[in-house]
This record gives structure tokens, C-alpha cells and sequence, in this order.
């Protein structure tokens, strides 16, 4: 079983100076090793109605730039610029992965024949993480004793562990995050043991829930649980705010101070929503063996541009993911059901 857990770190001025130029360096080798992929793509492809490869011949196919590719230019990146030799390579390695992975998801359907969207150049600040993919190993380049992570080119970063690792697990992966209101670290840990199930001849209850937008979620025995609307509580707090940005010079440290109270507010509302969703979700696997739940299409509901708003601020689907999550841990078994002809007048 894998699970993650994230805490917050304190990294001096210095460490946090460093990190933000991490951040920023990866960021250009992401534009740069895209505008590669993409520059290829156009070198090998026309478009039929528009040119003739008789008349229009396409030169010299230029080498494929996959991963292999890009990883193996690392070396020459490194002597064109020696910035990027104080970034541990895995490092390098795993943000050409991530850049790889988004590619292939572009191009290549998944097993229900949708891709997904092109990826994207990122502006300044929008690369947020990197991430380590060995902690405590012999060959690894960051530790974690409990109190700190320690690396050679960062040195000991302190770490508020709110929560201690569990027993059994091991930690695989760290990844060093920049939020809103300062900087995480989050673990990938795992465990060989595999929870398991409550067999169906052992299963003593059992509930079915119909989420909605009246009530957050309705029981079986007919029970409600309210919807809090957490965003559209702040939403007048939220225009104030953006109407104050609208003001500042773009670019300023006003506008950025701005721009950052914005995303505090944001980040708030997600950790209300986050908070709300696990409490309900642990509710219910403590007091029920089986849990039934519609199998809902949620995009298609939200197409619906009169309650996009009031759906996406419920966040169904978020809170599906954590009550299967919670319900793994606990060996409940979470059933997903068809929604069509479900609704029917009880009398």
C-alpha cells in the first residue's frame, strides 16, 4: 500500500533563495526540452491539404527527442550552463519524466480512447515542485531523521512533523513543494502488507449514499448531511481581494503581495473543502462494512453552466477519492453503482 504524507518545513532565507532558483532553472529546462518536442513534431508532420511531399519535400527527419534523448543532453546542458550542475541529476531526470509522461498523454489514449491536453510552457512561478526519488538510502542524496531533511547542497532543513511516520512503512520518494503560504515536503510511503477486505459473508452493515446539491450526500435510512459551501462563502471576500489586484502595477511587489493573498484564500478554501471531506468520509467507514455510491459523470454535470459553480465547489469526485482511500485502510469495500434508473418516488 502507498500512501503520502505532507508537512510543512522551515528552510532559512538562504535555502528558501535557493530553492525558488531550483525552481526557476527547472522551470527553463521544462520550456526548453517541450519547445524541442514540439519543434520536432512540426519538422516531421504537414498537413495534407496544404503541401505535397513531391513538390515540398521534408528535408532531413531530425533525431526523436524522447526521454532518452533529453536525458543523455544533460551533460551538454551542464557545460553550456554551469547553474545547472548545483541540481542533483535525479532531479533533472525526474522533471524530463513528469514532461515525458504529460507528452505520452497527449499523443497515446488511454484505455478509454481520450488524451489528454497539450503541455503547456510554464511561466515564471508556475513549476512549484521537485522531487527526490531516494530518501534514506545509501546512494540517496537526501535523509529524513525525524526532525529534519538533510541534504548536501541545502543542508538541514527543519521539518514540523505534526504527525509521526507510520510503523512498516518506508519512505520511497520526497518531494519539496512551494504553496502559498510557504514550503512542503511530502513522502511517498510504503508498506508490503496489503489491507484486506471484509469478505462479503462477514459484511454485518451496509449503506448506500446519493450525493447531491440540496444535501451534500443522503443515506438509505435517510439520513442528510448539509452542504457547507465554503467557496461560495468567500466569494465576496475572493472580489474584493482580485478587484485590489486589478489595481496594482503588474509585475510590482504590491501586485505580487496581492496575488498571493489571493492564493492564501484559495489554498483556505481547499483546506476547508479537504477537512470537511475526510471527517465525512471517516464517518461513515467507521459505522458501516459496505458503502454503495453512484458512479456519476461528473464533467457531464457540470457542463450545465447554471450549476458548474455549485458542483465544483461540492467537489464530489475529491470526495469519492478519499472515502475509497479511507475505506482501503480499513478494509470497508466501496461500491460503485449505476446512476441510471436509480431515482425513484418511495411511497
Amino acid at each position: 500500500m502507498i500512501i503520502s504524507y505532507c508537512y510543512k518545513i522551515e528552510p532559512t532565507s538562504q535555502q528558501s533563495v535557493k530553492i525558488d532558483y531550483w525552481l526557476e532553472l527547472l522551470r527553463r529546462h521544462w520550456n526548453y526540452a517541450l519547445g524541442q518536442r514540439l519543434d520536432w513534431l512540426n519538422q516531421t508532420r504537414c498537413q495534407i491539404d496544404r503541401c505535397s511531399i513531391v513538390s515540398c519535400p521534408m528535408g532531413e527527419i531530425p533525431s526523436r527527442p524522447n526521454y532518452y534523448f533529453q536525458q543523455s543532453a544533460l551533460k551538454q546542458t551542464k557545460k553550456l550552463f554551469p547553474d545547472y550542475k548545483k541540481i542533483y541529476s535525479e532531479i533533472q531526470q525526474i522533471n524530463l519524466q513528469r514532461l515525458d509522461k504529460a507528452w505520452k498523454r497527449w499523443l497515446i489514449p488511454d484505455k478509454k480512447g481520450k488524451c489528454g491536453g497539450r503541455p503547456r510552457f510554464k511561466k515564471s512561478g508556475k513549476l512549484r515542485s521537485f522531487c527526490f526519488s531516494r530518501v534514506n538510502h545509501p546512494k540517496a542524496v537526501i535523509k529524513f531523521d525525524g526532525k529534519q531533511i538533510i541534504t548536501t547542497r541545502f543542508g538541514a532543513i527543519r521539518v514540523i512533523v505534526h504527525r509521526p511516520i507510520p510503523d512498516g512503512f518506508t519512505i520511497k520518494t520526497a518531494t519539496i513543494t512551494k504553496k502559498a503560504d510557504g514550503y512542503y515536503v511530502s513522502f511517498s510511503l510504503e508498506d508490503k502488507s496489503v489491507p484486506s477486505l471484509i469478505s462479503t459473508d462477514n459484511i454485518k452493515t451496509a449503506l448506500g449514499i446519493d450525493v447531491g446539491l440540496k444535501e451534500f450526500l443522503t443515506t438509505n435510512t435517510g439520513e442528510t448531511v448539509s452542504i457547507p459551501k465554503f467557496y461560495r462563502k468567500s466569494q465576496s471576500n475572493l472580489a474584493r481581494k482580485q478587484k485590489k489586484v486589478s489595481r496594482k502595477e503588474v509585475g510590482s511587489n504590491n501586485w505580487r503581495a496581492a496575488q498571493n493573498r489571493i492564493a492564501r484564500l484559495h489554498q483556505h478554501i481547499a483546506r476547508q473543502r479537504e477537512d470537511f471531506h475526510y471527517k465525512t468520509a471517516h464517518k461513515l467507514v467507521k459505522e458501516y462494512d459496505m458503502i454503495a455510491v453512484e458512479n456519476l459523470n461528473i464533467r457531464g454535470l457540470a457542463k450545465n453552466t447554471k450549476l458548474s459553480k455549485s458542483i465544483y465547489d461540492v467537489a464530489w469526485g475529491n470526495f469519492i477519492e478519499k472515502l475509497n482511500a479511507v475505506a482501503v485502510k480499513r478494509g470497508v469495500q466501496i461500491i460503485k453503482v449505476n446512476p441510471h434508473n436509480t431515482s425513484q418516488n418511495c411511497r
